[in-house]
């Protein structure tokens, strides 16, 4: 795979394709079009870096299969999911968390042209993007996959409100030591109060990262803005140690084996220059509940490369992208996912485990259409009445109040 250079470069000759950003979801798109025979440029300012985040996903949501399959190796390890709010429950399929190293390495591909470079912005007329040292790149159509950062966004004037934070502390440890923590199990949530800190809950998220390591996380859901690491790591440890643990046991004074996390689940709607794509990240992928959109983007490259090989022009390349991307029902979903966000942000903090407790038992189907299902209106709209019908009447009243009210200041801390 070839970086690039600097030399001179006004143009991407025969380029049908150039993507702004090398991270999973710009990748997984130029792989998804070249190997249908487009010619692509994907331009990343640092090619070469390695990526370290820790991505799970359920394996149905996994492309192991399709014209764009991912290698199996790409998951790490793989096992039922346990949820624990007021009781225990075992979930509706298999969660899995994959090996990042061996997802890069899937993802890149030798025919994808590589530029070494950061996007600042379009060609004053025709499709492309300028590099910050001058250089110009055409291509039929240009897409932004450049994350949060969204390179080739345009300010509204508007101001933005701060962005609800998801953030986390983890730390990876043995199976055998995690197991005195989580009986062996996968936990994607347990909201336990074993740090016994008051205010705003977090809850353990305890995943197997193969080769005998478990990654324990101290997580907390949507707050604007998220808790401070330090606090969700004071959190961590005295969780750990209440379930058990020796203070030797924890090892959060070893970078290689702490995990910090902050992003924004709401990104704030944005304009794209005329005839620029936003995608993954950028195109508002994140799920507002969970934070996810890797295996999103995963999804949508196909479909998106499916569309875009059968395009004669630019318009025609454009509109095809905006439909899979930011069709009419894919928004529909997003806007009412936000709704959703809206109401955990006005929740009480000691309502927060009940309210998992009851979404958690509501039926296997509409909790995978909650946490999936990004364009189907029906299905999502189903999930979110069912969760409503196994509410308490406080808890009814609260999920009204955030769908009727929207954005408001956070409850507690």
């Amino acid at each position: 795979m070839g970086t690039g250079d600097r030399g001179p470069l006004t143009a991407a000759p025969g380029a049908d394709l150039v993507v702004a950003g090398g991270g999973p979801a710009g990748w997984a798109l130029a792989r998804a079009c070249a190997r249908r025979g487009m010619a692509v440029t994907l331009v990343e300012p640092r090619p070469d870096r390695v990526w370290t985040n820790t991505y799970g996903t359920w394996c149905a949501d996994l492309p192991l299969a399709g014209p764009d399959a991912l290698p199996r190796a790409v998951v790490a390890a793989s096992d039922v999911g346990w949820a624990v709010a007021r009781t225990a429950r075992v979930l509706d399929g298999e969660y899995a968390v994959l090996d990042t190293p061996a997802l890069q390495d899937a993802l890149r591909d030798d025919r994808v042209r590589v530029v070494r470079g950061k996007v600042r912005g379009v060609p004053d007329e025709g499709p492309g993007v300028v590099l910050d040292d001058g250089r110009e790149l055409r291509a039929g159509l240009v897409v932004d996959a450049s994350g949060a950062a969204r390179v080739l966004s345009i300010p509204t004037g508007r101001r933005a409100p701060r962005s609800a934070e998801q953030t986390a502390v983890g730390v990876v440890v043995p199976a055998d030591v995690a197991a005195t923590v989580t009986d062996g199990r996968l936990l994607f949530m347990d909201w336990r109060p074993l740090h016994g800190m008051p205010g705003w809950p977090t809850f353990l998220y305890a995943i197997p990262l193969g080769g005998g390591r478990v990654l324990l996380e101290e997580t907390s859901l949507a707050r604007r803005p998220g808790l401070p690491l330090p606090e969700l790591a004071d959190r961590l440890r005295r969780r750990l140690v209440a379930a058990g643990l020796a203070e030797a046991d924890i090892p959060l004074d070893d970078p290689g084996r702490v995990e910090y996390v902050r992003f924004a689940v709401d990104t704030p709607a944005h304009r794209s220059p005329a005839g620029v794509v936003p995608f993954g990240v950028a195109g508002r992928f994140v799920h507002p509940a969970t934070g996810y959109s890797v295996a999103r983007s995963l999804y949508a490259a196909t479909r998106l490369a499916d569309q875009l090989v059968t395009r004669p022009d630019h318009d025609s390349m454009v509109d095809a992208a905006d439909r899979v991307v930011r069709g009419p029902s894919a928004r529909a979903v997003h806007a009412m996912r936000r709704r959703g966000l809206d109401v955990l942000l006005r929740m009480p903090p000691a309502d927060v485990p009940e309210f998992f407790e009851r979404f958690f038992s509501s039926p296997p189907e509409r909790q995978r259409a909650y946490l999936g299902a990004h364009d189907d209106v029906q299905a999502s709209l189903g999930a979110m009445l069912a969760v409503f019908e196994h509410l308490s009447p406080r808890l009814r009243a609260h999920l009204l109040a955030g769908a009727l009210l929207g954005a408001g200041r956070d409850q507690g801390r």
